[in-house]
């Protein structure tokens, strides 16, 4: 029996990763809504072939805005919403879990977490403080919003608790290391602009403090604040060593070895590398740094928060 359920999963130029995506999802609902930034690949034809309702809307700037967008503006009909990734996709076992536990679930549960669990070559990052990550990706849809944030958004709920289910998602990006790094570069301005947004505040954010001994999001944040706080170069080589030997990084074989390197220490000294290229050219004056940031990287903060 298919579950009272809808998905909602953003897409551009998705076509490498759609079909696995919502393949793993018609095993308990047919409610797929995609909203697509006007891919120019096969993209939407793949998912209407499946079944998937596709809207489209151009890009408003974050990844918050536009999925609060499709929360805002498809039709779905059912309690329950999952937010999902294309790139990612439910094992079977979830599908199982969703189907089971959903419709009995007791009236004031109102969300619920799920594991994800990454590959990256191939191998199953394990590791590192890498798995599980526990994410708010099921809720009734009456209870929860997107936050608006520029980096790092999550549903927040109004009110009721919250469950795990036992059983993962999967982030499996086939896109190459070509891709992910280009990728990683484009996020890597936005978390230098998001760390100096916390300093200079160019966009109110909808922001909740962290709590060491709160639930897992709050967790991160609280110890993102920590970081935050570390001088500039010398976290990178922290957090990779943190990762890599204490958390046992080095488990994970090869694959892993790239994966720590890149994503635990290359991704983070670049971001560092970017706020400090934004210190030499501008200063540390407001308003420098934001002319800075939209002639080098053609970002308009006046216009983010119109939209």
């Amino acid at each position: 029996m298919k579950q009272n359920i809808s998905v909602l999963i953003l897409t551009l130029n998705e076509e490498k990763h759609i079909k696995r995506c919502i393949e793993s999802l018609l095993l308990f609902t047919k409610n797929i809504f995609i909203i697509d930034s006007y891919s120019s690949d096969k993209t939407v034809a793949i998912a209407e072939s499946l079944g998937a309702k596709v809207y489209q809307n151009r890009w408003p700037g974050n990844h918050a805005k536009q999925f609060q967008w499709g929360l805002d503006n498809c039709p779905i009909e059912t309690t329950w919403v999952m937010k999902m990734d294309a790139d990612e996709y439910v094992l079977p076992e979830l599908s199982d879990e969703i189907n089971n536990k959903l419709e009995n679930m007791e009236d004031n549960v109102t969300g619920i977490y799920v594991k994800r669990r990454v590959y990256f070559l191939d191998r199953w990052i394990k590791h590192g403080a890498y798995y599980p990550i526990w994410l708010l990706r099921i809720w009734k849809k009456e209870y929860g919003n997107m936050e608006q944030r520029w980096m790092d958004e999550h549903i927040k709920l109004s009110a009721g608790k919250t469950l795990q289910f036992e059983n993962d998602i999967v982030d499996d990006n086939k896109s190459g290391l070509t891709k992910w790094t280009e990728k990683h570069n484009s996020y890597a301005t936005k978390e230098a602009i998001d760390v100096l947004n916390k300093i200079y505040n160019f966009v109110e954010e909808d922001i909740e403090n962290g709590k060491l001994l709160g639930n897992s999001i709050e967790r991160k944040r609280w110890l993102r604040q920590k970081y935050d706080r570390l001088p500039l170069f010398a976290r990178p080589i922290i957090y990779f060593h943190y990762r890599y030997f204490f958390k046992l990084g080095f488990l994970d074989g090869k694959a892993g070895f790239i994966w720590h390197c890149l994503q635990g220490f290359w991704y983070r000294f670049l971001i560092d590398a970017k706020i400090y290229e934004i210190y030499h050219n501008a200063g540390k004056d407001k308003m420098k740094i934001l002319a800075f940031i939209k002639e080098k990287y053609g970002i308009d903060i006046n216009q983010l928060k119109e939209k």
